[in-house]
């Protein structure tokens, strides 16, 4: 069997990112590169030149224009935290580097700190990877499925109807007959109302769409995409029909990943994170070296996310 170039790819090696990220003065580098790629810019009025002085253990800019002063973190996801950077390039090394997801509680054990911070620090990276996601249609040969994640709770209505069972729609963009990206996105339903918004943010115009018989995915053509329907079996048999061959191998690495890593989590509240974790690796898993760069970058372009976003259910069509 012929090796896959990609899963054997040699990434960024811990040595290597110790090497380039492994003091608090590289991290800052670092930051300031990403917020700044142009020199620095005033997030009041634009202006592009100011002093800096050291408050504590931040350091600062005063803009030279409006005297508006601003830290690295300011105004970006890292916002009131009080953890070294150099903690916090650790975490995203670890989240981006790992073949599969990394728990909480195991980012608690190999960053030091307490699991409270592991599990808020780990939320925000999965929010800014669920951003970063949110804008990146799919295009051209796609082949979706209905599926849900969570199983059923004992004494509470079984199958589909489950309360703890969260729809969403896995999508995969083919290219020359390999997945080339993918979407997990979380729906209130299967319904027209709730497919109709996601297929205007997730698909591209033009893309062809092909799907199994489920009705609610006939507001595609609707919508004026080009609309295939392949008919898949129950079982087995219904798994390896061509048209969604990959598409199953992918949702069966997802539920691997996610259950194989967390013993539980609310999937009402959270699985949209959850999901976007797994794509944005997936998406960018062609340079496995570059995904951490790339993500301190989108963690200084997001804004910042309180507690209570955070905690808070997700927003999902309806």
């Amino acid at each position: 069997m012929a090796i896959n170039g990609i899963q054997f790819q040699k990434g960024l090696s811990l040595p290597e990112f110790m090497e380039r990220f492994g003091t608090a003065a590289q991290c800052e580098a670092a930051l300031v590169a990403a917020r700044w790629p142009r020199g620095f810019q005033c997030p009041v009025c634009g202006g592009e030149h100011a002093s800096e002085f050291v408050r504590g253990t931040l350091r600062y800019w005063q803009c030279r224009a409006c005297r508006h002063q601003t830290s690295l973190i300011s105004g970006t996801l890292m916002e009131h935290s009080r953890l070294p950077l150099t903690k916090w390039f650790l975490a995203i090394y670890l989240v981006t580097q790992s073949k599969t997801n990394i728990s909480a509680l195991a980012l608690r054990r190999q960053v030091g700190v307490s699991w409270r911070s592991a599990w808020f620090m780990k939320h925000k990276l999965m929010e800014a990877m669920r951003l970063r996601e949110a804008t990146q249609p799919l295009q051209g040969d796609v082949r979706i499925d209905d599926a849900y994640l969570g199983g059923e709770l004992t004494g509470g209505k079984a199958g589909r109807g489950s309360e703890n069972k969260v729809p969403f729609v896995a999508a995969v963009e083919m290219r020359d007959g390999r997945p080339q990206r993918v979407r997990f996105d979380p729906v209130a339903s299967f319904s027209f109302a709730s497919l109709t918004p996601w297929a205007e943010k997730a698909l591209a115009a033009g893309a062809v769409v092909t799907s199994d018989g489920l009705l609610g995915f006939e507001v595609l053509a609707r919508l004026g995409f080009e609309h295939k329907v392949v008919i898949a079996g129950k079982g087995k048999a219904g798994c390896e029909v061509d048209a969604f061959k990959w598409l199953n191998v992918l949702l069966g690495n997802l539920k691997t990943t996610l259950t194989g890593t967390h013993h539980a989590f609310s999937f009402a509240k959270y699985a949209h994170r959850y999901l976007a974790e797994v794509q944005y690796r997936f998406n960018r898993r062609f340079d496995l070296a570059a995904m951490v760069p790339r993500l301190f970058t989108a963690v200084m372009q997001t804004a910042p996310c309180s507690r209570k976003q955070i905690q808070s259910t997700a927003e999902i069509w309806t």
